[in-house]
């Protein structure tokens, strides 16, 4: 199964639709939204294209493909417009004998990680920097850095995870930034 992670969107369209036309050609049966939706946030700028309405628009239509966290700019506003579930704080999914604890990054993260055994996965946004290395006792942080708002000289990226390896994939072109396998 390939499952394709991305996160902050924050409200915005363009960015989106190559998401979804990028995982939809890569044959992604699963889409795990790490957080913040709709809303741009307090300490971004408003982005150029932002039209949280249309968002939500284009998330109902895959909603039942759509597994998805909050993240620290998503509220109960945001669910009364989305017709899937946003409001878990984490989402744990296996990969083979592992478990992947899918989140946003800004209550659980490699400083304050969640229950763990050795070769988990703590995999959220929130940074907008794309990340995989391990961490800790035996454990692997992966971020999919954000689709919309890039820092840190990032691009807008998402990942692919196809068996055991996470592919940070370009949202502009589709291109492979990099890839990492989880040993």
């Amino acid at each position: 199964m390939k499952i394709a992670f991305f996160s902050d969107i924050h409200g915005v369209p363009e960015t989106l639709q190559k998401f979804f036309d990028h995982s939809d050609a890569l044959g992604a049966e699963l889409l795990v939204l790490l957080g913040d939706a709709l809303y741009h946030g307090p300490r971004n700028g408003v982005p150029v294209e932002y039209d949280p309405k249309k968002v939500a628009e284009m998330l109902n239509s895959r909603g039942d493909r759509i597994l998805a966290v909050r993240g620290n700019c998503d509220c109960d506003v945001d669910q009364m417009v989305l017709q899937f579930p946003i409001m878990a704080e984490y989402a744990a999914l296996w990969l083979d004998e592992r478990m992947v604890w899918a989140t946003h990054g800004h209550v659980f993260n490699m400083d304050n990680h969640p229950p763990l055994k050795t070769g988990d996965i703590l995999l959220h946004g929130h940074t907008h920097i794309p990340a995989a290395q391990p961490f800790g006792e035996g454990f692997y942080y992966i971020n999919p850095g954000s689709v919309s708002i890039p820092k840190n000289g990032s691009k807008n990226s998402y990942l692919i995870l196809q068996d055991s390896t996470f592919t940070l994939k370009s949202v502009e072109d589709g291109s492979t930034i990099s890839s990492y396998t989880v040993e």
